[in-house]
Protein backbone atom coordinates (compact mmCIF):
# COMPACT_ATOMS: atom_id res chain seq x y z
CA UNK A 1 0.00 0.00 0.00
CA UNK A 2 2.65 2.27 1.23
CA UNK A 3 4.38 1.65 -2.70
CA UNK A 4 1.40 2.34 -4.58
CA UNK A 5 0.51 5.45 -2.42
CA UNK A 6 4.23 6.70 -3.17
CA UNK A 7 3.80 5.93 -7.06
CA UNK A 8 0.21 7.58 -6.85
CA UNK A 9 2.11 10.88 -5.51
CA UNK A 10 4.88 10.82 -7.70
CA UNK A 11 2.28 10.49 -10.96
CA UNK A 12 0.25 13.82 -9.00
CA UNK A 13 3.67 15.44 -8.94
CA UNK A 14 4.55 14.42 -12.79
CA UNK A 15 1.26 15.41 -14.18
CA UNK A 16 1.73 18.56 -12.67
CA UNK A 17 4.69 19.65 -13.34
CA UNK A 18 4.08 18.59 -17.44
CA UNK A 19 0.88 20.62 -16.99
CA UNK A 20 2.89 23.49 -15.55
CA UNK A 21 3.96 23.57 -18.99
CA UNK A 22 1.30 23.65 -21.11
CA UNK A 23 0.16 26.76 -19.07
CA UNK A 24 3.16 28.73 -20.48
CA UNK A 25 2.86 30.94 -23.31
CA UNK A 26 6.56 31.84 -24.57
CA UNK A 27 7.98 33.17 -27.38
CA UNK A 28 11.25 31.73 -28.24
CA UNK A 29 13.57 30.88 -31.51
CA UNK A 30 14.13 27.82 -33.63
CA UNK A 31 18.07 27.18 -33.05
CA UNK A 32 18.70 25.30 -36.84
CA UNK A 33 21.84 23.01 -37.31
CA UNK A 34 20.53 19.11 -36.69
CA UNK A 35 19.11 19.12 -39.60
CA UNK A 36 21.25 20.51 -41.76
CA UNK A 37 22.96 18.67 -44.84
CA UNK A 38 21.59 15.81 -47.55
CA UNK A 39 24.35 13.66 -46.79
CA UNK A 40 21.92 10.99 -44.58
CA UNK A 41 22.97 9.64 -41.90
CA UNK A 42 25.89 12.43 -42.14
CA UNK A 43 28.87 12.77 -39.79
CA UNK A 44 27.67 15.08 -36.71
CA UNK A 45 30.06 18.20 -36.92
CA UNK A 46 30.87 17.91 -40.80
CA UNK A 47 27.38 17.56 -42.40
CA UNK A 48 25.09 18.85 -39.35
CA UNK A 49 25.45 20.18 -35.82
CA UNK A 50 23.11 20.65 -32.68
CA UNK A 51 23.13 24.14 -30.91
CA UNK A 52 25.84 25.11 -28.47
CA UNK A 53 24.82 25.74 -24.68
CA UNK A 54 26.56 28.99 -25.03
CA UNK A 55 23.76 29.80 -27.58
CA UNK A 56 21.05 28.46 -24.63
CA UNK A 57 22.83 31.30 -22.40
CA UNK A 58 22.40 33.79 -24.57
CA UNK A 59 18.84 33.10 -26.03
CA UNK A 60 18.10 32.06 -22.33
CA UNK A 61 19.72 35.83 -21.28
CA UNK A 62 17.02 37.36 -23.87
CA UNK A 63 14.24 36.00 -22.59
CA UNK A 64 13.48 33.42 -25.34
CA UNK A 65 12.80 30.53 -23.26
CA UNK A 66 11.31 28.27 -26.09
CA UNK A 67 13.30 26.38 -28.37
CA UNK A 68 11.95 24.58 -31.35
CA UNK A 69 14.62 22.14 -32.33
CA UNK A 70 14.45 20.91 -36.09
CA UNK A 71 16.05 17.50 -36.41
CA UNK A 72 15.82 14.79 -39.19
CA UNK A 73 14.30 11.33 -39.31
CA UNK A 74 17.04 9.81 -41.62
CA UNK A 75 19.46 10.29 -38.46
CA UNK A 76 17.35 9.26 -35.59
CA UNK A 77 16.24 6.43 -37.04
CA UNK A 78 18.43 5.34 -39.71
CA UNK A 79 16.67 2.75 -40.88
CA UNK A 80 12.59 2.42 -41.12
CA UNK A 81 11.18 0.44 -38.28
CA UNK A 82 14.30 -0.05 -36.66
CA UNK A 83 16.13 1.04 -33.26
CA UNK A 84 16.58 4.60 -32.69
CA UNK A 85 19.76 5.54 -33.49
CA UNK A 86 21.76 5.64 -29.79
CA UNK A 87 24.38 8.60 -30.59
CA UNK A 88 21.67 10.62 -32.37
CA UNK A 89 19.21 10.00 -29.12
CA UNK A 90 21.92 11.30 -26.61
CA UNK A 91 22.95 14.25 -28.11
CA UNK A 92 18.42 15.17 -28.30
CA UNK A 93 18.41 14.29 -24.39
CA UNK A 94 21.73 16.08 -23.97
CA UNK A 95 20.38 19.12 -25.23
CA UNK A 96 17.31 18.70 -23.60
CA UNK A 97 19.10 18.58 -20.45
CA UNK A 98 20.92 21.52 -21.11
CA UNK A 99 17.83 23.93 -21.54
CA UNK A 100 16.07 22.71 -18.75
CA UNK A 101 19.12 23.50 -16.62
CA UNK A 102 17.86 26.64 -18.04
CA UNK A 103 14.23 27.33 -17.43
CA UNK A 104 13.77 26.96 -21.38
CA UNK A 105 11.08 24.42 -22.67
CA UNK A 106 11.80 22.29 -26.15
CA UNK A 107 9.79 21.48 -29.45
CA UNK A 108 11.16 18.40 -30.66
CA UNK A 109 10.39 19.32 -34.74
CA UNK A 110 10.71 16.77 -37.37
CA UNK A 111 12.13 18.90 -40.13
CA UNK A 112 11.03 16.48 -42.65
CA UNK A 113 8.25 17.60 -45.06
CA UNK A 114 6.57 14.21 -44.83
CA UNK A 115 9.73 12.84 -47.02
CA UNK A 116 12.32 10.01 -46.34
CA UNK A 117 15.46 10.37 -47.74
CA UNK A 118 16.34 6.26 -49.23
CA UNK A 119 19.77 6.18 -51.42
CA UNK A 120 19.71 9.65 -51.82
CA UNK A 121 15.87 10.06 -53.00
CA UNK A 122 13.02 12.24 -51.34
CA UNK A 123 9.88 9.16 -50.56
CA UNK A 124 6.96 10.71 -49.74
CA UNK A 125 4.91 8.79 -46.82
CA UNK A 126 2.83 6.63 -48.78
CA UNK A 127 4.53 5.50 -51.90
CA UNK A 128 5.98 1.80 -52.16
CA UNK A 129 8.61 2.15 -49.86
CA UNK A 130 7.54 4.61 -46.91
CA UNK A 131 4.46 3.86 -45.53
CA UNK A 132 2.57 5.54 -42.57
CA UNK A 133 3.47 2.88 -40.56
CA UNK A 134 6.81 3.54 -40.74
CA UNK A 135 6.35 7.45 -39.78
CA UNK A 136 3.96 5.56 -36.96
CA UNK A 137 6.38 3.18 -35.39
CA UNK A 138 9.17 5.88 -35.04
CA UNK A 139 6.54 8.86 -33.05
CA UNK A 140 6.03 5.53 -30.84
CA UNK A 141 9.09 5.01 -29.95
CA UNK A 142 10.63 8.79 -29.53
CA UNK A 143 7.67 8.93 -27.16
CA UNK A 144 8.51 6.04 -25.15
CA UNK A 145 12.37 7.78 -25.09
CA UNK A 146 11.17 10.88 -24.13
CA UNK A 147 8.25 10.93 -22.20
CA UNK A 148 9.75 11.72 -18.76
CA UNK A 149 11.23 15.03 -20.24
CA UNK A 150 9.44 17.91 -18.46
CA UNK A 151 10.47 20.56 -20.70
CA UNK A 152 9.11 18.97 -23.62
CA UNK A 153 7.00 22.09 -24.37
CA UNK A 154 5.54 19.45 -27.32
CA UNK A 155 6.01 17.01 -30.30
CA UNK A 156 6.38 18.88 -33.31
CA UNK A 157 5.18 15.53 -35.62
CA UNK A 158 6.52 16.81 -38.78
CA UNK A 159 7.57 20.50 -40.44
CA UNK A 160 5.54 21.52 -43.55
CA UNK A 161 4.27 18.75 -45.32
CA UNK A 162 3.25 19.52 -49.02
CA UNK A 163 2.45 17.37 -51.97
CA UNK A 164 1.54 14.58 -50.74
CA UNK A 165 -0.42 11.86 -51.76
CA UNK A 166 -3.55 10.63 -52.71
CA UNK A 167 -3.90 7.54 -50.46
CA UNK A 168 -1.85 9.24 -47.94
CA UNK A 169 -3.21 12.12 -46.77
CA UNK A 170 -1.62 15.04 -43.95
CA UNK A 171 -4.54 14.10 -41.88
CA UNK A 172 -4.65 10.79 -42.10
CA UNK A 173 -0.94 10.32 -41.59
CA UNK A 174 -1.06 13.07 -38.49
CA UNK A 175 -4.34 10.85 -36.84
CA UNK A 176 -1.66 7.83 -36.90
CA UNK A 177 1.14 9.52 -35.56
CA UNK A 178 -1.05 10.79 -32.63
CA UNK A 179 -2.11 7.81 -32.23
CA UNK A 180 1.48 6.19 -31.63
CA UNK A 181 2.69 8.97 -29.54
CA UNK A 182 -0.48 8.33 -27.57
CA UNK A 183 0.78 4.76 -26.99
CA UNK A 184 3.54 6.12 -24.65
CA UNK A 185 2.77 9.80 -24.11
CA UNK A 186 -0.37 10.67 -22.82
CA UNK A 187 0.91 14.07 -21.83
CA UNK A 188 3.16 15.84 -23.67
CA UNK A 189 1.58 18.48 -26.32
CA UNK A 190 1.22 17.45 -29.19
CA UNK A 191 1.80 20.32 -32.63
CA UNK A 192 0.68 19.70 -35.74
CA UNK A 193 1.56 21.42 -38.69
CA UNK A 194 -0.87 22.57 -41.22
CA UNK A 195 -0.50 21.00 -44.98
CA UNK A 196 0.39 23.07 -48.35
CA UNK A 197 4.20 24.29 -46.61
CA UNK A 198 2.04 24.92 -42.96
CA UNK A 199 0.82 28.05 -44.47
CA UNK A 200 -1.87 30.34 -42.51
CA UNK A 201 -2.70 31.80 -45.56
CA UNK A 202 -3.76 28.96 -47.09
CA UNK A 203 -5.00 27.30 -44.15
CA UNK A 204 -8.22 27.37 -44.54
CA UNK A 205 -8.06 25.17 -48.39
CA UNK A 206 -5.58 23.30 -47.23
CA UNK A 207 -6.12 22.20 -43.08
CA UNK A 208 -9.47 22.93 -42.19
CA UNK A 209 -9.95 18.85 -41.82
CA UNK A 210 -7.49 18.87 -39.40
CA UNK A 211 -9.88 20.22 -36.79
CA UNK A 212 -11.66 16.43 -36.85
CA UNK A 213 -8.54 15.02 -35.67
CA UNK A 214 -8.52 13.27 -32.49
CA UNK A 215 -6.35 12.98 -29.41
CA UNK A 216 -7.61 10.83 -26.42
CA UNK A 217 -5.36 13.50 -24.48
CA UNK A 218 -7.21 16.59 -25.74
CA UNK A 219 -3.64 18.33 -25.71
CA UNK A 220 -3.45 19.24 -29.69
CA UNK A 221 -2.11 22.93 -30.66
CA UNK A 222 -1.74 23.57 -34.67
CA UNK A 223 1.44 25.06 -36.27
CA UNK A 224 1.25 27.42 -39.02
CA UNK A 225 4.20 29.55 -40.42
CA UNK A 226 4.06 32.99 -41.96
CA UNK A 227 6.69 34.44 -43.98
CA UNK A 228 5.90 38.00 -45.47
CA UNK A 229 7.81 37.70 -48.91
CA UNK A 230 6.56 37.87 -52.29
CA UNK A 231 5.66 34.28 -52.07
CA UNK A 232 5.48 33.77 -48.70
CA UNK A 233 8.58 31.43 -48.84
CA UNK A 234 11.19 33.41 -46.84
CA UNK A 235 13.33 33.01 -49.35
CA UNK A 236 13.29 37.28 -49.88
CA UNK A 237 15.21 37.37 -53.23
CA UNK A 238 14.63 40.89 -53.50
CA UNK A 239 14.33 44.15 -51.88
CA UNK A 240 11.06 45.35 -49.23
CA UNK A 241 8.99 47.06 -52.29
CA UNK A 242 9.63 44.65 -54.83
CA UNK A 243 8.11 41.53 -52.57
CA UNK A 244 5.17 43.72 -52.30
CA UNK A 245 5.62 44.03 -48.38
CA UNK A 246 3.23 46.87 -46.39
CA UNK A 247 3.04 46.93 -42.38
CA UNK A 248 0.23 44.69 -41.57
CA UNK A 249 1.12 41.87 -44.36
CA UNK A 250 2.01 39.63 -41.74
CA UNK A 251 -1.40 40.19 -39.71
CA UNK A 252 -3.32 40.00 -43.30
CA UNK A 253 -1.47 36.37 -43.46
CA UNK A 254 -1.93 34.82 -40.73
CA UNK A 255 -5.81 35.85 -40.20
CA UNK A 256 -7.06 32.98 -41.80
CA UNK A 257 -5.41 30.52 -39.41
CA UNK A 258 -6.15 32.92 -36.41
CA UNK A 259 -9.87 33.14 -37.02
CA UNK A 260 -9.94 29.25 -37.76
CA UNK A 261 -8.46 28.73 -34.21
CA UNK A 262 -11.19 31.42 -32.86
CA UNK A 263 -13.71 29.89 -34.25
CA UNK A 264 -12.73 26.06 -33.45
CA UNK A 265 -12.07 26.95 -30.05
CA UNK A 266 -8.56 25.00 -30.57
CA UNK A 267 -4.80 26.42 -29.50
CA UNK A 268 -2.39 27.33 -32.16
CA UNK A 269 1.22 28.65 -32.19
CA UNK A 270 3.63 29.79 -35.51
CA UNK A 271 6.29 27.62 -35.77
CA UNK A 272 8.28 29.55 -38.26
CA UNK A 273 8.44 34.01 -39.15
CA UNK A 274 11.52 35.98 -39.64
CA UNK A 275 12.82 39.17 -41.92
CA UNK A 276 15.58 40.08 -43.15
CA UNK A 277 17.67 43.39 -41.47
CA UNK A 278 18.35 45.12 -44.59
CA UNK A 279 15.47 47.42 -44.37
CA UNK A 280 13.65 48.90 -41.41
CA UNK A 281 10.19 48.58 -42.65
CA UNK A 282 10.75 44.90 -41.89
CA UNK A 283 10.89 45.51 -38.06
CA UNK A 284 7.92 47.14 -38.53
CA UNK A 285 6.44 44.56 -40.34
CA UNK A 286 7.36 42.09 -37.63
CA UNK A 287 6.28 44.22 -34.71
CA UNK A 288 2.48 44.54 -36.01
CA UNK A 289 2.94 40.91 -36.75
CA UNK A 290 4.18 39.64 -33.17
CA UNK A 291 1.31 41.99 -31.35
CA UNK A 292 -0.96 41.08 -33.12
CA UNK A 293 -0.03 37.23 -32.00
CA UNK A 294 0.01 38.34 -28.64
CA UNK A 295 -3.30 39.55 -28.67
CA UNK A 296 -4.72 36.65 -29.91
CA UNK A 297 -2.82 34.20 -27.15
CA UNK A 298 -0.59 32.53 -30.12
CA UNK A 299 3.09 32.11 -29.87
CA UNK A 300 5.65 31.50 -31.72
CA UNK A 301 9.66 30.67 -32.71
CA UNK A 302 11.12 33.28 -34.59
CA UNK A 303 13.34 31.14 -37.95
CA UNK A 304 16.15 31.28 -36.80
CA UNK A 305 19.31 31.09 -34.85
CA UNK A 306 22.16 28.12 -34.97
CA UNK A 307 25.68 28.11 -34.99
CA UNK A 308 26.36 27.59 -38.70
CA UNK A 309 24.15 29.97 -40.43
CA UNK A 310 26.88 32.67 -41.57
CA UNK A 311 25.59 35.44 -44.13
CA UNK A 312 22.22 33.66 -44.21
CA UNK A 313 19.62 36.83 -44.22
CA UNK A 314 17.43 35.99 -41.31
CA UNK A 315 19.55 34.92 -38.66
CA UNK A 316 19.44 36.41 -35.73
CA UNK A 317 22.77 34.87 -34.33
CA UNK A 318 24.82 37.67 -32.81
CA UNK A 319 27.99 38.59 -34.70
CA UNK A 320 31.09 39.72 -32.42
CA UNK A 321 28.75 40.00 -29.43
CA UNK A 322 26.84 42.87 -31.35
CA UNK A 323 22.67 41.83 -31.49
CA UNK A 324 20.98 41.58 -35.34
CA UNK A 325 18.28 44.38 -35.47
CA UNK A 326 15.55 41.75 -35.15
CA UNK A 327 16.37 41.26 -31.67
CA UNK A 328 14.92 43.91 -30.21
CA UNK A 329 12.12 43.82 -31.97
CA UNK A 330 11.68 40.31 -30.83
CA UNK A 331 12.36 41.36 -27.16
CA UNK A 332 8.90 43.54 -26.81
CA UNK A 333 7.43 40.11 -27.70
CA UNK A 334 8.46 37.67 -25.24
CA UNK A 335 5.34 36.46 -23.57
CA UNK A 336 1.84 36.20 -24.87
CA UNK A 337 -1.49 37.09 -23.17
CA UNK A 338 -2.70 35.04 -20.80
CA UNK A 339 -6.23 34.63 -21.75
CA UNK A 340 -7.82 35.71 -24.47
CA UNK A 341 -11.89 35.31 -25.36
CA UNK A 342 -12.84 32.34 -28.61
CA UNK A 343 -15.35 32.86 -31.05
CA UNK A 344 -17.19 29.95 -31.68
CA UNK A 345 -19.54 31.30 -34.78
CA UNK A 346 -21.27 27.46 -34.67
CA UNK A 347 -22.55 28.24 -30.95
CA UNK A 348 -23.91 31.81 -31.39
CA UNK A 349 -27.07 32.68 -30.19
CA UNK A 350 -28.34 36.48 -30.39
CA UNK A 351 -29.77 36.99 -27.00
CA UNK A 352 -32.90 39.27 -26.84
CA UNK A 353 -31.81 42.67 -25.87
CA UNK A 354 -32.15 46.50 -25.82
CA UNK A 355 -30.41 47.09 -28.97
CA UNK A 356 -31.95 47.49 -32.19
CA UNK A 357 -30.33 47.87 -35.78
CA UNK A 358 -31.82 48.77 -39.22
CA UNK A 359 -32.15 48.34 -42.18
CA UNK A 360 -31.49 44.51 -42.56
CA UNK A 361 -30.62 43.95 -44.89
CA UNK A 362 -28.48 46.71 -44.89
CA UNK A 363 -26.41 48.90 -47.43
CA UNK A 364 -23.59 51.29 -46.49
CA UNK A 365 -25.08 52.16 -42.98
CA UNK A 366 -26.54 50.34 -40.22
CA UNK A 367 -28.42 52.48 -37.35
CA UNK A 368 -28.28 51.57 -34.02
CA UNK A 369 -30.17 52.21 -30.67
CA UNK A 370 -29.36 51.05 -27.28
CA UNK A 371 -26.12 51.56 -27.44
CA UNK A 372 -24.09 55.35 -26.55
CA UNK A 373 -22.87 57.42 -28.89
CA UNK A 374 -18.99 56.61 -28.60
CA UNK A 375 -18.81 53.00 -28.14
CA UNK A 376 -17.23 50.38 -30.75
CA UNK A 377 -18.59 47.56 -32.61
CA UNK A 378 -16.30 45.11 -33.96
CA UNK A 379 -17.88 43.20 -37.36
CA UNK A 380 -17.01 39.44 -38.16
CA UNK A 381 -18.12 37.65 -41.39
CA UNK A 382 -19.92 34.46 -40.83
CA UNK A 383 -16.46 32.46 -40.75
CA UNK A 384 -15.74 34.36 -37.68
CA UNK A 385 -13.33 36.62 -39.32
CA UNK A 386 -12.77 40.02 -38.06
CA UNK A 387 -13.45 42.87 -40.72
CA UNK A 388 -12.98 46.04 -38.58
CA UNK A 389 -14.24 48.16 -35.65
CA UNK A 390 -16.92 50.95 -35.97
CA UNK A 391 -17.62 53.77 -33.62
CA UNK A 392 -20.99 54.82 -33.04
CA UNK A 393 -21.57 58.83 -34.25
CA UNK A 394 -24.64 59.75 -34.49
CA UNK A 395 -26.86 56.13 -33.40
CA UNK A 396 -25.12 54.19 -36.58
CA UNK A 397 -21.71 52.91 -38.30
CA UNK A 398 -21.64 53.72 -41.61
CA UNK A 399 -18.78 53.08 -44.71
CA UNK A 400 -20.09 49.14 -45.15
CA UNK A 401 -20.54 49.64 -48.39
CA UNK A 402 -17.26 48.13 -49.63
CA UNK A 403 -18.41 44.37 -47.56
CA UNK A 404 -19.27 42.07 -50.02
CA UNK A 405 -22.89 40.47 -49.84
CA UNK A 406 -23.27 38.32 -46.99
CA UNK A 407 -24.00 37.76 -43.45
CA UNK A 408 -22.17 39.60 -40.91
CA UNK A 409 -22.17 39.47 -37.35
CA UNK A 410 -22.14 42.85 -34.64
CA UNK A 411 -20.03 42.63 -31.57
CA UNK A 412 -20.00 44.90 -28.56
CA UNK A 413 -18.06 44.53 -25.88
CA UNK A 414 -17.54 40.16 -25.40
CA UNK A 415 -21.30 40.12 -26.50
CA UNK A 416 -22.21 38.84 -30.37
CA UNK A 417 -25.50 41.30 -30.31
CA UNK A 418 -26.82 40.52 -34.21
CA UNK A 419 -26.86 38.96 -37.10
CA UNK A 420 -26.94 41.28 -40.68
CA UNK A 421 -27.57 40.79 -44.19
CA UNK A 422 -26.30 42.81 -47.28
Amino acid sequence: MKKNLTIALLSIIFFSIKNDVYSQTPFGVNLAGAEFGSNFPGTYNIDYTYPTSSELDYYHAKGLNLIRLPIKWERIQPILNGNLSAPELLRIKNFLLLAQNRNMNVIIDLHNYCRYNINGIDRIIGSNDLSIDNIKNLWTKLALELNTYTNIWGYGIMNEPHDLLVNATWFNIAQEIINGIRINDVTTRIIVGGDSYSSAARWIQYSDNLKNLSDPSNKLTFEAHVYFDNDASGSYDSNYDNEGAYPNIGVDRATPFVNWLLINNLNGFIGEYGIPANDNRWLVVLNNFLSYLKANCINGTYWAGGPWWGNYILSIEPELGVDKPQMSTLLNHLNTNSNCPSLNIDDVTIPLNQYNFSPNPFLDVINISGIDEGEYINIYDITGRFINTQKIINSRIENLGNLKSGIYLLKYKDLIISKMIK
